[in-house]
């Protein structure tokens, strides 16, 4: 008896000695990362609540003023999504990303296949371009390429099939043209590019992307490092020609800054609200499962929407890189966001039951329900606050509003920060682009939140759906 008790007591501490597998120690690392996840949640909506607190606080005066003015009602409505809304939400932000831990990357030594559908409609100035990034990969796994010329006008596909013959594909990749006679919009093609996939994993890419050489890598490596309900993962897009002209550069800091901080806030919560179209994973069988690509403007978050609803964790993959091409005239710029907007209304026609979704997500899906009349207040009060202040009349902007300027040089000096060490660890250079910063921070909301007024009301009244981008 005592014979076999202290042997194993010495079995006991032996075992509780052996090293630990890399696997165990990722698996170690992920569940402790995934335990801190709540308490930063917490501690990130009390600092944004102490600091809507204190905003009430200090403006009372301000809402007494403009009472007198415009009744009690429409001064809180104003006042609240002029600066207690985006506080709130500017605050979380902040604390977010201060508090982030980059989840580990667990050692694949196996990469599953992947298939990457490349929708395209009249891309003739980019597509060259993107399937030579694309053959460039360095992927481990096999990986298909579909082109999915859905009956561009121009000579896409004819551009396609040149591009064929003169790449150098890797003997682990498959390049094949789905040449469609009839122009039916991006879901179809997509969704015919699924039914033809030979893999289990499905990327999607635009046809104006340069997917830098390790995207593929990256992105497929954060979806089988995150949780086992990860279901899609979001690249990181930016801006490939910025240097057009000032609206093109004014659009590099919304995707560098403002899409990109709002994306690593989300993931961190385990739901990225948008897989974009330019450059997201998917598994293949979550796709199935929803039915594929709706038919919709903004058929990629109406598709994340379907994943979330069902439970699932959408991620996001800082360092998988892929470069798009922006709008490069305000015509369409407007119909790009317009389009946006317009496809968060679809959004929550179909799912608006993810309001009452006990998750962290949740939160993120109520703001986006506060966008409307956040832009609405912004683009008949705000702005014609703006031109009354220059008139000498302060009932809207004035002094109380030029009081936060401190702590957006914060916000964004904390978002700039953490935008340039995911640059410089991929080994990127962040332009010194400051005519476009100056744009983006003082005048981009003056452009962007009226165009979304303008998708919104389009949806309302049921407007004819376009994709609206060439």
């Amino acid at each position: 008896m005592g014979g076999g008790f202290v042997g194993w007591r010495w079995r006991f501490k032996t075992s509780a000695h052996k090293p630990l597998t890399a696997e165990e120690k990722f698996e170690n690392e992920q569940h402790r990362l995934n335990r801190r996840v709540y308490v930063n949640f917490a501690i990130s909506f009390a600092v944004a609540t102490a600091w809507v607190s204190l905003s009430i606080w200090l403006s009372l005066r301000w809402v007494e003023d403009l009472t007198v003015l415009v009744g009690e009602i429409f001064a809180l409505l104003v006042i609240g999504f002029i600066a207690y809304v985006p506080g709130f939400m500017n605050f979380f932000m902040i604390s977010t990303l201060l508090l982030e831990r980059q989840s580990p990357v667990r050692a694949v030594t196996d990469h599953p296949g992947v298939t990457v559908l490349v929708a395209a409609y009249n891309e003739a100035a980019g597509i060259a371009a993107t399937l030579t990034s694309l053959a460039k990969q360095n992927y481990p796994g096999s990986f298909q390429v579909l082109i999915l010329n859905d009956g561009s006008k121009d000579n896409t596909a004819d551009i396609v099939r040149e591009m064929l013959g003169k790449l150098h594909i890797p003997p682990n990749a498959s390049f094949q043209l789905m040449d469609f006679e009839r122009n039916r919009g991006k879901s179809a093609v997509l969704n015919d590019g699924l039914r033809a996939a030979s893999h289990d994993l499905i990327a999607t890419v635009d046809g104006d992307c340069w997917v830098r050489r390790d995207g593929l890598t990256n992105i497929v490596e954060r979806l089988v490092s995150d949780t086992v309900n990860t279901q899609a993962v979001a690249g990181a897009v930016v801006v490939r020609n910025a240097n057009t002209n000032l609206l093109t550069r004014t659009q590099e800091w919304d995707y560098f800054h403002g899409i990109a901080a709002v994306k690593r806030t989300q993931s961190m919560y385990h739901g990225t609200l948008v897989a974009q179209g330019a450059f997201s994973l998917y598994r293949r069988e979550a796709l199935e499962d929803i039915g594929g690509w709706p038919e919709k403007v903004g058929e990629d978050i109406v598709v994340t929407w379907a994943m979330l609803i069902r439970g699932h964790r959408i991620g996001y993959a800082a360092n998988a890189f892929a470069f798009t091409n922006v709008p490069e005239n305000f015509r369409q710029f407007a119909l790009q966001r317009k389009r946006w907007s317009r496809g968060l209304m679809e959004a929550f026609k179909l799912y608006w039951p993810l309001l009452f979704k006990k998750r962290m997500t949740t939160l993120f899906i109520w703001w986006n329900l506060l966008f409307p009349p956040m832009d609405l207040i912004y683009t008949f009060a705000f702005i014609p606050g703006i031109i009354l202040a220059l008139c000498g009349y302060f009932w809207i902007a004035g002094p109380m509003t030029l009081a936060i300027m401190p702590f957006a040089v914060i916000w964004n000096g904390i978002v700039f920060r953490t935008q340039k060490n995911e640059f410089m660890r991929a080994g990127l250079k962040v332009h010194r682009n400051r005519r476009g910063f100056f744009c983006y921070a003082f005048i981009y909301s003056l452009l962007m939140q009226p165009v979304c007024v303008w998708g919104y009301m389009a949806e309302l009244i049921g407007l004819r759906k376009a994709w609206d981008t060439k």
